[in-house]
C-alpha cells in the first residue's frame, strides 16, 4: 500500500473509532439518565414504603406490610403519580390511615 493509501485508511479507520465510541457513551449515558432511584422512604400505620423516580415520568411507590423483611418483594407496588407529593398523600390516606384534607371520604 503506498503512503496515500495508507493515510486514507488510517483518517478512516480513526473515524470509525471516533463514531463508535460516541455512539456507546449516548447509549450509556441515555441509560443512566433513565434508570429508576430511590427519592425516600418512610413507613406509617402497619406498612412502610419506598418511593422511587422513574425518571422524567413520575413516581411510584413499592409498599410492605411493616413486619415484612427488607428484601421480600413488595406488597404492592402502586402507581404512576405527578409529584412525590401525591404519591406520598396516597400512601398516608391509604396504608398509613392518616384523616387528611386531600384524602377522599
Amino acid at each position: 500500500m503506498n503512503l496515500c493509501a495508507s493515510m486514507i485508511f488510517n483518517r478512516i479507520l480513526k473515524t470509525a473509532a471516533i463514531t463508535a465510541i460516541t455512539a456507546f457513551s449516548l447509549l450509556f449515558t441515555a441509560n443512566a439518565v433513565l434508570a429508576d432511584y430511590l427519592s425516600s422512604e418512610g413507613g406509617g400505620g402497619n406498612y412502610r414504603y419506598e418511593l422511587w423516580s422513574d425518571g422524567n415520568n413520575g413516581y411510584y411507590l413499592k409498599i410492605w406490610r411493616e413486619e415484612a423483611s427488607k428484601n421480600s418483594a413488595p406488597y404492592r407496588v402502586s402507581g404512576k403519580f405527578d409529584s412525590s407529593r401525591e404519591a406520598l398523600v396516597y400512601f398516608d390516606c391509604y396504608y398509613a390511615e392518616k384523616s387528611l384534607p386531600e384524602c377522599p371520604r
